[in-house]
């Protein structure tokens, strides 16, 4: 692929844009050389203003989702996609969110533009588990572990009952719920058909893969070995 259409794809503007970039001088190689649109260089020596270029397709990110962000493109308030650079948002292939979190829930958010990655980690039989820490407005009853462990719990307005699910009490309030299903608000459902209600919910964790030390609003790319740990069991 040329280089003006490789660089336009991974959204730093137009064809016409790009190719200006070239006249211009501000696409250089690693030793500052000036490249040109005919050129062929590996993609990790390429620089734009000095800075690398952006990963190819295939790419993989995580994200800290703050609280009172959305997962869309498109909402009067602020969405996801706003904490990454514009050009993330006009990538093509398009970088779309592995699922999504409320407006209300922080964590551990990926992002791909590999369709076929993406489908892989939210397709049912792949089980991929997704791990949650809940803080909750009333005491745990103290049975939500085998009920949620049992795979019967129906939650309300659904015809199929959930998939076992399994949970950790870390205090009278807070619990870590472990889960391989991604149904329209699972975690809080849950709680709600105990009685309770979530007053904050945070994922930390998808397969083996973790939020880390990964600050509120940050995100960084993801290595080859991390995106393996999607689909590793949770330690």
């Amino acid at each position: 692929m040329k280089l003006v259409k490789l660089i336009a794809n991974l959204g730093y503007g137009s064809r016409k844009d790009v190719a200006q970039l070239f006249r211009a001088g501000r696409i250089t190689d690693l030793q500052g050389e000036v490249l040109y649109a005919d050129d062929v260089v590996p993609h990790a020596h390429i620089r734009v203003d000095d800075e690398p270029l952006d990963p190819p397709p295939g790419l993989v990110l995580m994200m800290h989702k703050p609280l009172g962000v959305t997962c869309s493109r498109k909402d009067p308030g602020r969405v996801v996609y706003d904490l990454l650079p514009p050009r993330y948002g006009v990538r093509t292939p398009a970088l779309s969110s592995v699922g999504r979190l409320d407006r209300d829930t922080t964590g551990l958010l990926l992002f791909t533009d590999d369709g076929a990655l993406l489908h892989r980690i939210i397709a049912p039989k792949a089980q991929v588990t997704k791990v949650y820490e809940a803080t909750l407005a009333q005491d745990l009853r103290g049975d939500e572990a085998a009920l949620f462990g049992s795979g019967t719990l129906l939650l309300e307005s659904e015809k199929e009952p959930l998939a076992p699910a399994q949970l950790e009490v870390l205090g009278p309030r807070q619990a870590r719920l472990s889960v391989t299903e991604g149904r329209y608000h699972q975690v809080r459902r849950m709680f709600a058909a105990t009685g309770n209600h979530v007053e904050a919910l945070r994922r930390i964790a998808v397969g083996a893969l973790t939020l880390g030390d990964l600050p509120p609003g940050a995100w960084r790319a993801l290595e080859a070995d991390e995106v393996a740990l999607i689909f590793r069991a949770a330690e």
